[in-house]
């Protein structure tokens, strides 16, 4: 799949007519066709509804073009990326996957705005996808994410485990369970769970990776998302603080704890990067 076919998608989606859409590309109309074509075949599906009087975007065609304005979008952003950063005046940009850090959050900042009096932080929303490469990239200075493992250039300090539960509807059998294991849940219908670190499947088990649908990537959404399809999925114990709902229970269950750590690039020694590191330690020992 190339960049340029989707690029020709969205134009064939705004115009809804092939000679037009070449033109704007100053390509052949047969040409250009072709390339939609090939486009659908990469993907699987037929994307465009055309008969002699008028072009149609399927609904996979609704659904590629929205994803492929979000990819062109990004990368249009790469040379913003590759461009030299000024120094933001002590600023550190720290990301946070909602995974249960934020009764631990007020002893860190605490911690680290004592060490780092100058610094002042700001503050951006992780998903499971993007919570290690968004600071290997460098777009973030600090992450609080889930910890799975060890991640090529990043260095994690573990500063919160809490055991693992699986959250289901409030009708379920399963609802008032003590504990549940991998055969109790084994039959049951899993939420589709995104991550992009293969070892997240080792946590979650193979039922959370391949259930139906979109799949979540905010730990925040997971409650709603059992409440909604009726599905189960997994989460930390501390979800059922930070995200109570009356339709949902939060049951125990025999799986690894879930941590949450502080992940940093190694390369990163700053002093307000380092203050993150103690602070990390400084609470986890407390």
């Amino acid at each position: 799949m190339d960049v340029e076919s989707l690029r020709y998608l969205l134009t064939l989606a705004e115009e809804l007519h092939f000679g037009r859409s070449a033109r704007r590309h100053y390509l052949d109309p047969g040409h250009f066709s072709r390339r939609i074509q090939r486009l659908e075949r990469d993907v699987g599906a037929r994307l465009v509804e055309r008969t002699s009087r008028r072009v149609a975007l399927t609904p996979a065609g609704e659904r590629v073009v929205a994803h492929a304005r979000t990819v062109l979008a990004a990368l249009d952003r790469l040379p913003e990326a590759a461009a030299p950063r000024e120094p933001d005046d002590g600023a550190l940009r720290v990301g946070v996957l909602g995974f249960g850090a934020a009764d631990r959050w007020p002893a860190l900042r605490d911690v680290v705005t004592a060490a780092a009096p100058g610094v002042h932080l700001l503050f951006e929303d992780l998903d499971m996808d993007d919570q290690y490469d968004a600071v290997r990239r460098g777009d973030l200075d600090v992450g609080l994410v889930q910890h799975l493992g060890a991640v090529d250039g990043l260095e994690f300090r573990t500063v919160l485990r809490t055991p693992s539960v699986v959250v289901v509807p409030a009708s379920s059998p399963l609802a008032d369970a003590p504990l549940l294991t991998r055969d109790d849940v084994a039959d049951e219908p899993w939420l589709r769970m995104s991550s992009a670190h293969p070892r997240f499947r080792d946590w979650v088990g193979p039922a959370g990776m391949d259930g139906r649908g979109s799949a979540v990537r905010h730990p925040a959404s997971i409650p709603a998302a059992v409440a909604t399809t009726g599905r189960i999925g997994m989460h930390g114990a501390a979800a059922a603080a930070f995200f109570p709902r009356p339709d949902v229970r939060f049951v125990p269950f025999d799986a690894p704890p879930v941590e949450v750590a502080v992940v940093t690039r190694v390369a990163d020694r700053r002093p307000a990067v380092e203050s993150f590191r103690r602070a990390a330690d400084a609470v986890a020992a407390g």
